[in-house]
């Protein structure tokens, strides 16, 4: 019997690519054969050949801040970028297409869409981005992670953004909270690269709060070019911290934090929502469309998270803060984080995705 095909697009960032995966381990897991669309240069390229899974590259890159000649041959780049994802579907075959965004998902949406191939379209962000706008007038299905999703059409169904299953897994915040006695656990996420603000403004933010009374255990990703220095810096400010260039265990990491200091993308506001920990986010300010003001807002303006922007991080007003922080006030912002997480992400997708299919792949996916 031969197995339903499904060919996966998603390119660049983390943000993309691990959704994604999630969703197409699971549409594996229920007998179908994924393989993937991305770039040589994003993530997918690292992460997805280990995944056991068959990586498709198509180069095609985006516009924004690449000045005139970028637009004067975008006619004949894309021409190029088409032509390609053609050979692609007719090596892949796929009977359904899902697009998780990433300027390389552009030409694989129009051409699953001249092939007359069901297009799902997924969005993690809260606002949708470039790409994936263009590709929900294309598409069959579009679902988004956030109420109210920016630029969404009409239609668009609300399954949240798939996340690692083993967060989910983590004790309710009430368990881990409670338990817990002396200084305030604090966990600084900079993300993969690490966050240079962070690195450079908490370390002195976190000695006055100190010095004010509010004694911290702190844990700090600081990316891998920053670890030395920021661990200097907590040495000499007479600050006991641990630092590291990356986290492998973010479960671990989560559950015993009571406040996460974080960006705001969609990975990372699923993550906490999903954890069920505090968090403070600060945005980065110079993201595309402000998208991760519009994530963290969607925790904020439910009492579930805090934020603040990145100039005031070592600010009178973060320091004073900090200082008032008790575990009460945190639990009730984690437990309420928590309330709000879509659980059920990854399995909601497969089951629309696979709800577009041709029926005799649909009927036997289920």
């Amino acid at each position: 019997m031969t197995m339903p095909r499904v060919l996966i697009a998603a390119g660049g960032t983390g943000g993309h690519v691990f959704p994604a995966l999630a969703v197409a381990r699971l549409m594996m897991q229920r007998g179908w054969h994924a393989e993937w669309v991305g770039s040589d240069r994003g993530l997918e390229a690292r992460v997805i050949p280990g995944a056991g899974i068959g990586l498709h590259i198509l180069r095609f890159s985006g516009l924004r801040g690449r000045g005139a000649m970028a637009w004067l041959s975008l006619p004949l780049r894309l021409f190029r970028a088409v032509r390609d994802a053609f050979a692609i579907f007719s090596r892949a075959q796929p009977e359904v297409v899902v697009a998780f965004g990433g300027y390389v998902t552009f030409p694989i949406g129009m051409v699953a869409s001249l092939r007359r191939i069901p297009l799902c379209v997924h969005e993690q962000n809260a606002v949708m981005g470039t790409a994936n706008r263009w590709l929900a007038r294309l598409a069959s299905r579009v679902m988004v992670s956030f109420p109210g999703t920016r630029y969404a059409p009409g239609g668009a169904l609300l399954v949240g953004n798939p996340v690692r299953e083993e967060i989910h897994q983590l004790a309710d915040p009430e368990q881990r909270y409670l338990a817990r006695q002396g200084p305030l656990k604090l966990l600084v996420i900079g993300g993969s690269l690490g966050a240079s603000a962070f690195n450079r403004q908490l370390p002195g933010c976190f000695a006055q709060v100190i010095a004010a009374g509010q004694p911290l255990l702190i844990r700090h990703q600081t990316g891998a070019a920053d670890c030395d220095m920021v661990m200097a810096e907590y040495r000499r400010l007479g600050v006991a911290a641990q630092c590291s260039a990356f986290i492998d265990d973010m479960k671990a990491a989560y559950g015993e934090s009571d406040l996460v200091i974080c960006r705001a993308g969609a990975s990372t506001v699923t993550e906490v929502a999903a954890a069920g920990v505090a968090a403070m986010f600060v945005p980065l300010p110079h993201a595309i469309d402000d998208h991760q003001s519009a994530n963290a807002r969607a925790l904020v303006e439910q009492q579930a998270a805090w934020m603040m922007s990145q100039d005031q991080l070592a600010s009178a007003e973060m320091v004073s803060w900090l200082a008032d922080c008790t575990r009460p006030t945190l639990l009730a912002r984690a437990a309420r984080a928590r309330s709000l997480s879509l659980k059920d992400a990854a399995h909601q997708a497969v089951q629309i995705v696979t709800s577009v299919a041709p029926s005799s792949f649909a009927e036997r996916s289920r």
